[in-house]
């Protein structure tokens, strides 16, 4: 009998990578029947840089996490999944994914974007993917936009 993900963790981002995996990420939880967990973690990092803290930022990081996985879940239940659930987290998104998210819920595959939408971070000290691919303690499936391939 061949092996079948039954836990997938989809790291999003709202980047157009992000969008292909979660694609992928529909078509492989269909084939196997899988709970789809889709998670965005909010960079609270980013707030560290603002002078005087605005809460009108995050606050509208909240939002935008909020609305970005609704849309996902309703599209992961129209294509026919029954078992979606909706994580947002905060903190660093290439610490959290591997080591808590997806332990949390007992990820049998982790599927995320090749490049996400923090390019300044990807070339100081490497991509979300990357170090999920890493750390993460299962299988881990890195999915290139179109244009790249």
């Amino acid at each position: 009998m061949p092996f079948e993900y039954k836990r997938i963790v989809v790291a999003m981002d709202g980047s157009e990578a992000s969008e292909h995996a979660f694609q992928k990420a529909i078509d492989i939880a269909k084939r196997n029947d899988a709970n789809l967990y889709l998670s965005h973690v909010v960079d609270t990092r980013a707030f560290a840089t603002v002078e005087a803290y605005d809460r009108t930022l995050a606050d509208r990081a909240d939002e935008y996490a909020s609305e970005l996985l609704q849309k996902c879940e309703q599209q992961a239940r129209d294509a026919g999944l029954t078992s979606v659930q909706i994580d947002i987290e905060y903190g660093s998104p290439k610490i959290k994914i591997a080591k808590e998210i997806a332990p949390k819920y007992d990820a049998d595959l982790i599927i995320c974007g090749a490049t996400g939408l923090n390019a300044v971070e990807r070339f100081f000290i490497g991509s979300v993917s990357e170090h999920i691919t890493r750390y993460a303690s299962c299988d881990v499936l890195v999915v290139r936009p179109e244009t790249d391939q």
